[in-house]
């Protein structure tokens, strides 16, 4: 059994990288390499990680990381914790607490969602605060502040929203090889046309930046399956539904105030 708390935003050398898979300054992510490795089949884990590191998908280290985590174990839980729960050490980012267990893939994950309470010097998190998660955790239930989400079905579901960009980015990159056979004609011709060598160069260097946009759209699908940012289902977006007119409205009648009052301190 694994209980840690690594460090967040540390910034490692190469030296220090060269015994992890996947290679990365991210101190964190080097951990979680390491504490995937360092547990046996059934071991459990609790670790408290940043948010950062959940919500990444722009950077291969953290995409590949998380997936091997998904691969080689169970998340079965992450609990999303307010803001400020470790102030006072030093830490001013956003924490998530992550329990998993080794030895078989991730189906589901159950989230569990305390970002609500307000955390102050003097009103930290207690473990008063964790009494409706220790209610609903044996069964894993959903509430107003749990849900679950099925890792299995949002794979498939990318795989069938990247496949098509996926074959696209295939067939781009067919055409290219056909149009490099014809430019290499051209270039052995006597005499060389060279209109027709620069509009194959032309259309090839066209090709393969779609190829590559494809592809990376096809990969940016894939990878978003390992954004497990806690995002609950269940609250409602506070959405602002005034017209431009109330809002200029409003703005006027605000300077019209401010004009007043500046007009009383001047007499």
């Amino acid at each position: 059994m694994i209980l840690t708390n690594p460090p967040f935003g540390g910034k490692e050398g190469k030296e220090a990288q060269t015994n992890f898979d996947y290679k990365t300054g991210a101190t964190q992510v080097l951990f979680l390499q390491h504490v995937i490795r360092s547990l046996r089949d059934g071991g459990r884990c609790g670790i408290v990680l940043d948010e950062g590191l959940l919500f990444r998908t722009n950077e291969d280290a953290f995409v590949k990381t998380k997936r091997k985590l998904l691969d080689d174990c169970d998340l079965w839980c992450v609990v999303s914790l307010p803001g400020g729960v470790f102030s006072a050490a030093g830490a001013g980012v956003k924490t998530n607490l992550l329990f998993f267990t080794k030895g078989q893939p991730t189906e589901k994950i159950w989230y569990y969602d305390l970002t609500d309470i307000e955390v102050r010097k003097r009103t930290p998190l207690t473990l008063q605060h964790f009494g409706d998660f220790f209610r609903l955790l044996p069964h894993r239930a959903d509430s107003a502040l749990s849900w679950t989400v099925d890792m299995d079905e949002r794979k498939q579901i990318a795989a069938v929203e990247s496949k098509p960009l996926a074959a696209q980015a295939t067939a781009k990159r067919q055409q290219e090889a056909q149009r490099n056979e014809q430019l290499r004609r051209l270039k052995k011709a006597k005499p060389r046309d060279e209109l027709a060598t620069a509009a194959a160069e032309a259309k090839i260097k066209a090709l393969k930046a779609e190829a590559r946009a494809l592809a990376n759209d096809a990969k940016r699908i894939e990878d978003a399956v390992y954004d497990l940012k806690a995002v609950n289902p269940h609250k409602k977006p506070i959405v602002d539904t005034r017209t431009p007119e109330e809002l200029m409205e409003i703005i006027e009648a605000k300077g019209q105030e401010v004009a007043e009052a500046l007009a009383v301190l001047r007499d």
